[in-house]
C-alpha cells in the first residue's frame, strides 16, 4: 500500500513542495513515481519521513539531519531514541504547564506568586548540584558556559550527535556485540571523543577525561536509571559500561 504526495502532505501537515524538496535533497525518496508524474509513498518511506520531522523540530537543518540518518540504519532503535527524547520533552513541559498553571491561579486570587515554583521545567541545569557535588563548581560551571555560548542549531546539532551516538549503542547491545569486539571499542571511542568535546569534562581538554572517570561514568550509567535509560535500560547501559572499561585499560 501506497499514499500519494498530496495525502502524506495532509497527514504529515506539511506541503508537497516540501516532500518534492526532500526528495530532491534524498532525504526521503518516493517509494514510486506513477504515469501521471505523481510521488507515491509506502510505509517504509513513511517511517523515514517522521524521523526527519523529528529532527527538523529539534532544530537541526537538512544538512544535518542528512548526516543522522546516513549514520542510523535500524529505524526502530533510531525512533526508540527519539521517543526517550520526546518523553524527556513531554515531562518537562507537562512542569512547565503546571508551574503556569499555578502562577495563573495564584494571581487570579490575589496571591504573590512563589519564585521558587515559577520557573519548574524551564531549566536545563537540573543536575547542577549533583555535578557539582561530583566533579567540583568549576566543572559545572565551564562547562555551563560552553553549552549557553552555543546557538540554538548547534545545541540541536549536539543532542542529535548524542542521540545518534545513543542509538548505536543500544542497536550493538541488541545485537549481542562483545564489549571488547573492534565495532564495541569504535563506539567506546566515540564515548570517549564526545566527553573530550565537552569543557568541565574531568582531565577532559586535548587528552580527554582521565581514566578513572571514564570507568567511574561507565559505573554510574548503570546504577543511575535515568542514565540507563540513555542506552535502553540497565541491559544496555552494562554493555555501554564493559566496552567502557575495555576502552580504558587499553588507552588510558
Amino acid at each position: 500500500m501506497d499514499w500519494s504526495i498530496q495525502d502524506i502532505a495532509r497527514l504529515a501537515g506539511t506541503t508537497s513542495r516540501t516532500l518534492r524538496h526532500y526528495d530532491d535533497v534524498g532525504l526521503v525518496r518516493p517509494s514510486r513515481i506513477g504515469a501521471n508524474g505523481y510521488r507515491y509513498y509506502d510505509a517504509d518511506a513513511l517511517v523515514r519521513l517522521q524521523r526527519v520531522l523529528l529532527l527538523r523540530d529539534l532544530g537541526l537543518g537538512i544538512p544535518a539531519i542528512g548526516e543522522v540518518l546516513a549514520g542510523q540504519r535500524d529505524d526502530a532503535a533510531a525512533l526508540r531514541t527519539h521517543l526517550e527524547w520526546l518523553d524527556s520533552e513531554r515531562q518537562r513541559l507537562e512542569r512547565q504547564y503546571a508551574s503556569v498553571e499555578r502562577t495563573i491561579t495564584e494571581l487570579e486570587g490575589g496571591e504573590k506568586p512563589m519564585a521558587e515554583n515559577m520557573f519548574e521545567g524551564f531549566d536545563h541545569t537540573v543536575y547542577k548540584d549533583e555535578v557539582e557535588q561530583r566533579w567540583g563548581k568549576d566543572a559545572y560551571a565551564t562547562s555551563d558556559a560552553w553549552w549557553r555560548s552555543m546557538s540554538s542549531e548547534e545545541q540541536a546539532a549536539w543532542k542529535a550527535r548524542v542521540q545518534l551516538l545513543g542509538s548505536d549503542w543500544m542497536e550493538a547491545a541488541q545485537n549481542g556485540v562483545d564489549p571488547e569486539s573492534d565495532e564495541a571499542q569504535a563506539l567506546a571511542q566515540r564515548q570517549f571523543d564526545w566527553l573530550r568535546g565537552i569543557p568541565g569534562t574531568p582531565g577532559g581538554g586535548e587528552a580527554g577525561p582521565t581514566k578513572e572517570y571514564f570507568v567511574g561514568l561507565g559505573e554510574m550509567y548503570v546504577a543511575d536509571e535515568r542514565f540507563a535509560a540513555n542506552y535502553g535500560g540497565a541491559e544496555g547501559a552494562t554493555f555501554v559500561r564493559d566496552a567502557m572499561r575495555v576502552y580504558a585499560e587499553r588507552n588510558l
